[in-house]
């Protein structure tokens, strides 16, 4: 199980990244569990080491890595048994500043987050109303000469409360008044510093596993007029731009949540002696294991195909949108074959194995549903009638 998304290329990266990684050992993981506190120890590592700033370009002091780059730090990150969700969002939402912030945005934030001096976080879009259905957001801003007014409310805004910046998006055109309903949404790059308590309000989300999840209400809320990424009424675009990099970086940390989980499972199966032989031995066991380690290489491959794509400016939404399924699916029953090759031990929390079985389980139902990739599939890439 050795090989990996980005192929050799990042495998000096990968070696890096996992000696970090063994800093945190399970001990450190299940107690942020138990506590639902966030792992900021393993996020300033992150940082200081320079992992979190691969996307940033090398002139704002970033590692100036392609996609590529970026998904092997995460899936090593997942392959050593950590959780990235504390900090992956950093990786994807870069993408929308980097490539519609100006000029003074990108000199005025991206040094100060290379450097670790700022956070960037916090993505607002989901709202309890709209869900998934982004262009039905009821979410303001309203231009009052040099200000921003914003109202509304996000939902499932994750590391909100350890995210120093929010890319937000917020209608700026009321619905009935544009000629589609993509148009009309802009995005807003909000310092949470400056307006928390005064118009901004974070509630925290008590989860299955330790995510961060945080409810996010906006009333009255005043942000600058430079605060605005890109053109007014673009911002859905811009959002869509991002979503190919977060559904492949996902589909990454999948990948590394499968390995880790085989790995276990076949050291486990091993040595494991009952009846007077290894459990390893039986195809009961075997199989399962075997078709997940399948189901898993072949997510692999074509997540490869999409980051490679991505990186050379070609259009990856097939290659993403699938290979963040199918990731997904491999990471699932490969966490199922590892609880049942443990049997009773799997569900011990000193195994670690009920913990990544609660967090890869997210990745069913988020950053997108199966079934909005499946309409995706049916409609762009089989031609199908649209089916909402």
């Amino acid at each position: 199980m050795d090989a990996a998304v980005g192929g050799e290329a990042f495998a000096e990266i990968r070696a890096e990244v996992a000696k970090l990684c063994a800093r945190f050992p399970g001990e450190y993981w299940r107690a942020k569990d138990a506590a639902r506190a966030y792992p900021t120890e393993f996020v300033a590592a992150l940082t200081e080491a320079g992992w979190l700033a691969a996307l940033i370009p090398e002139e704002y002091g970033g590692a100036g890595l392609p996609l590529a780059g970026a998904a092997a730090i995460l899936e090593e990150i997942q392959a050593q048994g950590c959780n990235g969700a504390a900090c992956h969002a950093q990786m994807y939402v870069m993408g929308t500043l980097l490539r519609h912030g100006s000029a003074a945005q990108k000199a005025a934030y991206l040094p100060k987050i290379a450097r670790g001096e700022l956070r960037l976080q916090a993505f607002g879009v989901t709202e309890p109303s709209s869900g998934t259905d982004t262009t039905a957001l009821r979410t303001t801003a309203r231009r009052e000469g040099d200000r921003w007014i914003v109202n509304g409310q996000k939902i499932w805004t994750s590391r909100a409360e350890h995210s120093d910046l929010m890319l937000l998006l917020a209608r700026t055109t009321p619905r009935e008044q544009v000629a589609k309903k993509t148009e009309g949404l802009s995005v807003f790059l909000v310092d949470m510093r400056t307006v928390l308590g005064k118009g901004l309000t974070i509630r925290p989300i008590r989860t299955m596993m330790n995510h961060n999840s945080c409810e996010v209400f906006f009333d009255g809320m005043e942000i600058p007029a430079d605060a605005l990424v890109g053109q007014e009424g673009r911002g859905f675009r811009y959002i869509l731009d991002g979503m190919n990099a977060e559904r492949l970086l996902i589909a990454a940390e999948c990948i590394g949540d499968a390995k880790w989980f085989l790995a276990r499972a076949a050291t486990y199966a091993k040595e494991r002696v009952v009846f007077g032989r290894p459990i390893g031995q039986n195809q009961g066991v075997q199989f399962p294991l075997a078709r997940a380690y399948a189901q898993m290489r072949a997510a692999e491959a074509l997540v490869q195909k999409g980051l490679q794509k991505f990186d050379a400016g070609l259009p990856c939404g097939e290659e993403a949108n699938m290979g963040k399924m199918l990731a997904a699916e491999a990471s699932w029953a490969a966490a199922e074959a590892c609880v049942n090759t443990h049997g009773g031990f799997g569900f011990a929390e000193e195994y670690d194995i009920e913990r990544k079985f609660r967090e890869t389980r997210l990745y069913q139902v988020a950053p997108i549903s199966t079934n909005l990739i499946l309409s995706y599939v049916a409609e762009h890439v089989l031609g199908l009638p649209r089916s909402y």
